[in-house]
């Protein structure tokens, strides 16, 4: 956060912003509701800045003076704001519900990675028993096989022309040529980061079950903090 109020000030109201926009994309609870946040100024917060301009709203928040409001959206636009909301001290969103929001968002984008790669790892099986409907036993087990050192292992698949092996033998590979020891396209460029991992399905479940209940326990947390009383007024 800046050095003084204003700066400061600012960078929370960014902070609580880009925090409503991942909520709005985050888990909805069982009501199919989404947290939302804001400011609650105090009315002696005008006279902290004026006597304390150099002084991190951090300070004012720590006194009491700001607070962060949480309160619910529902899909029908409407809020518990009235009657069913939380106020959270600045330490407690940045230490708590902006980064579990954060991990909600980067848990979204993982299981969407994680079905991509799942999509990937039944697009590229071998054409062969596709087309016949259904893959033997055997068929499967060697699906599951580097085509290298014939060990089951994790695979990954490289982009350009789908074919997989396992890491150990990708790296002992790529230590040594530029091309897919398969079919030689060309590896030239290729990054660590530029591969795709063959994950199993149960994979994507895992962490879709893991993404619920971390919602879960984010909901959990906001219905323990203190209601805000009906005379509050915000600014």
């Amino acid at each position: 956060m800046g050095k003084n109020y204003k700066d400061s000030l600012k960078a929370l109201e960014a902070d609580i912003q880009h925090a409503n926009t991942l909520a709005l994309n985050s888990p909805k609870d069982d009501n199919g509701a989404c947290l939302q946040m804001r400011i609650y100024f105090s009315p002696a917060v005008d006279l902290f800045s004026y006597l304390f301009p150099w002084a991190d709203c951090k300070i004012a928040g720590a006194l009491g003076l700001l607070r962060v409001f949480v309160y619910q959206l529902y899909a029908d636009g409407k809020t518990s704001m009235d009657v069913h909301e939380r106020k959270a001290s600045i330490r407690q969103f940045y230490g708590v519900i902006f980064p579990s929001i954060m991990q909600l968002q980067s848990g979204i984008m993982d299981l969407e990675e994680r079905k991509n790669k799942e999509i990937c790892l039944k697009k590229y099986t071998r054409k062969e028993g596709l087309e016949k409907g259904k893959l033997s036993d055997d068929d499967i087990e060697r699906e599951s096989e580097c085509g290298i050192c014939m060990e089951t292992k994790t695979k990954v698949v490289l982009p350009n022309c789908t074919h997989s092996l396992c890491f150990k033998c990708y790296r002992d590979w790529h230590g040594r040529s530029r091309s897919c020891p398969f079919c030689r396209e060309t590896l030239k460029g290729l990054k660590l980061a530029d591969l795709w991992i063959c994950v199993e399905a149960s994979d994507a479940v895992d962490l879709a079950i893991i993404l619920k209940e971390n919602s879960k326990r984010l909901f959990m947390y906001i219905e323990k903090l203190p209601l805000v009383p009906n005379a509050c007024s915000t600014l």
